[in-house]
């Protein structure tokens, strides 16, 4: 039995990502704590409210290793209508810095992981034939009290109307609800693409438009929509407006932008901005999940919220849960140290 002291393999950032894909741990026998509750998801029982965004589970294999690991709201990988390569390495480079507020430019590369790192992955996705079977096979094999959420994102081509991409969001999403997913998340924000769909967040009716039409795609299977950080209370308020008769929950924020800069001074990932993630975004995640809590409540929108941003602690848990926050995620905490959930339990337990 795997002890919380254990050192445990996880992600590695060195290697790419099609051999990540392919070499996953063996779920380790542990000991997992009980968190006292009860706690439920959008109406689901569910054993705690720790979860893993769409990044870190690349497949069910993934899946299964984080389940056993002490996470109950598993998101599997944004997933797509066609195979999507991924951005070349580095998909994950370390930064130095602080708390970061979104006008921050040219943070400093490191050299070992500090607490931050930019993703650069773009989305990447396994042919729809591959990841259906995958879905379901992960489905029979998730223990009973975990969740399975399935992340999609539409395939913007030349030309397309909002109407197609629309559709395309949608017939990902059925696509998942067939595959026996318990909850569907449509990905309106990625800092690694330029293309609308990962800035439909930024776009009120557009979001809406699209929402609409991914509800009539799935039903009553609870539907989630990952927002990217949105400062002013106007735009959140107009978004909520628009997705709230279509959207079961929102799960925020997906990192903050900004350029990286190597020792040497060389502009990283060709002078683009990428989501930087982890340490860095808590404080600006947590004040926008206070914001949506207040304007949730003040509009009586029948909203969820999934706090995400910086979470390694039993302490950065309760600090989302009294934000407002419905469930907590945590990306790169559990990709650096996949046992951080374990000790959060034993914490949450006492």
């Amino acid at each position: 039995m795997t002890s919380l002291t254990d050192q445990l393999p996880g992600y590695d950032r060195h290697r790419g990502y099609d051999w990540n894909y392919q070499h996953v741990p063996d779920p380790p026998v542990c000991d997992v704590p009980r968190v006292p509750g009860p706690w439920r998801f959008c109406g689901l029982p569910i054993g705690s409210p720790l979860g893993v965004p769409a990044g870190p589970l690349l497949n069910g294999r993934w899946c299964l290793y984080y389940a056993a690991l002490g996470f109950d709201l598993l998101t599997y990988k944004t997933v797509r209508s066609r195979a999507w390569a991924c951005y070349p390495q580095p998909n994950l480079q370390p930064v130095r810095c602080g708390q970061l507020r979104g006008e921050e430019t040219d943070l400093p590369a490191a050299e070992e992981m500090v607490g931050s790192w930019a993703v650069s992955f773009g989305m990447p996705s396994q042919s729809p034939d591959v990841w259906r079977q995958d879905v379901r096979w992960t489905r029979q094999h998730l223990p009973a009290d975990k969740l399975l959420s399935v992340s999609v994102v539409g395939s913007v081509q030349d030309g397309w109307t909002l109407e197609q991409l629309a559709d395309d969001y949608a017939q990902c999403a059925a696509w998942a609800v067939e595959s026996s997913a318990d909850c569907v998340e449509t990905n309106f924000s990625c800092p690694n693409v330029s293309t609308c769909d990962g800035q439909l967040y930024q776009h009120p009716d557009q979001a809406g438009q699209v929402a609409r039409r991914v509800r009539e795609a799935v039903g009553r299977v609870p539907y989630i929509v990952k927002v990217g950080r949105i400062p002013e209370s106007d735009d959140a308020a107009r978004l909520l407006d628009a997705l709230s008769p279509w959207v079961d929950a929102l799960a925020m924020t997906n990192s903050i932008a900004s350029t990286v800069v190597a020792a040497d001074g060389t502009r990283l990932f060709d002078g683009q901005p990428r989501g930087i993630c982890g340490d860095a975004t808590r404080d600006a995640s947590l004040a926008q999940t206070r914001r949506m809590a207040r304007l949730i409540a003040e509009g009586q929108y029948p909203l969820e919220l999934i706090g995400v941003g910086g979470v390694n602690s039993a302490e950065h848990v309760r600090q989302y849960l009294a934000a407002g926050a419905h469930a907590v995620h945590i990306a790169t905490a559990a990709m650096a140290d996949p046992g951080v959930a374990l000790r959060i339990r034993r914490e949450l337990a006492r």
